[in-house]
């Protein structure tokens, strides 16, 4: 991957790709791993990139359908945990931020299902409606029911009213 390319295709949009992984790992190794996992994807779909789009949503969607992938493999191999029962050595890995109540909310965010985590992050990043269907591939209509109900089962989580 050239300097140049990283330089100006990747690096200005790292803060998309840092938040979609984060939401999808439970270890600071899985996080890198999918970190360099969804960069090398960009550089090898970048000539796939057909302007139909800004390039910011394409590098949304190719980082979660790359995370989507990634855990779907992580599955199938025998040390898989689910996000619902994360070990007490995952925990600690899983404090990424400097301030508690960030890592709270990612913590309640990876116990979403795999496509309301990416839904929920396109949402705090202050993407449209029909933005989050595109990145998504689902419907704009569907869209604001779909997250008023995740946020209401973050607060939730986030309220200790669910394990």
């Amino acid at each position: 991957m050239s300097s140049d390319f990283y330089t100006a295709s990747i690096l200005p949009y790292a803060g998309i790709i840092i938040k979609m992984c984060r939401a999808y790992t439970n270890s600071q190794e899985d996080f890198e791993d999918y970190f360099q996992e969804v960069c090398l994807q960009i550089w090898k779909s970048r000539n796939n990139f057909r302007e139909q789009s800004a390039w910011s949503t394409w590098v949304y969607r190719l980082s979660l359908n790359v995370c989507l992938t990634l855990l779907k493999k992580s599955k199938n191999s025998r040390y898989h945990f689910t996000s619902d029962s994360i070990p007490d050595e995952a925990v600690e890995d899983s404090q990424a931020f400097d301030d508690e109540s960030l890592n709270q909310l990612y913590r309640a965010i990876r116990q979403l299902s795999e496509i309301d985590r990416g839904v929920i992050l396109l949402y705090l990043e202050e993407k449209t409606y029909q933005e989050i269907a595109d990145i998504t591939g689902t419907n704009a209509n569907n869209i604001g029911v779909r997250i008023k109900r995740i946020k209401e089962r973050l607060k939730k989580l986030l309220d200790g009213k669910i394990n």
